[in-house]
C-alpha cells in the first residue's frame, strides 16, 4: 500500500469525512482537512523511513505546530471562520517504518 492510500485508508477508519487535501497557505501546507461531525479535523501526515533519526511523531515539533496552527487560521479565515467560532482539532497521522499511529487531538491552538 502506497502513502497516499494508507493515509486514506486510515482516515476512513477514524470515521472522518474528507473535505480537502494539499491545501497550501503562505509557506506552509495542511495535509488533509477532514470533518468529525461539526468539528473540523485538520490532519498532519508524517512518515519517516526510520527511526534514526527521531519518529514520526517526533518530527511535529512546536515550530511545525505553529505553522499549522498558522496556515489553518488563514484556511478559516477564508472561510469567514475561526477557532473561536468553528470546533477544530490537529490530528497526527505519524507512521515510522511499519508502525502507525492515529493521534487525534494531537495538539490545540
Amino acid at each position: 500500500m502506497n502513502l497516499r492510500a494508507t493515509g486514506t485508508h486510515y482516515e476512513h477508519h477514524a470515521g472522518l469525512t474528507f473535505v480537502v487535501a494539499n491545501v497550501n497557505c503562505r509557506g506552509s501546507e495542511l495535509d488533509s482537512i477532514m470533518r468529525d461531525g461539526h468539528t473540523r479535523v485538520f490532519v498532519e501526515v508524517r512518515y519517516r523511513k526510520n527511526a534514526q533519526f527521531g519518529s514520526a511523531v517526533e518530527s511535529v515539533t512546536p515550530r511545525k505546530q505553529q505553522r499549522l496552527l498558522h496556515a489553518a487560521t488563514l484556511w478559516l479565515a477564508q472561510r469567514q471562520q475561526s477557532f473561536d467560532t468553528t470546533s477544530c482539532r490537529f490530528d497526527i497521522l505519524a507512521i515510522t517504518c511499519e508502525h502507525y499511529d492515529w493521534l487525534p487531538n494531537a495538539f490545540g491552538a
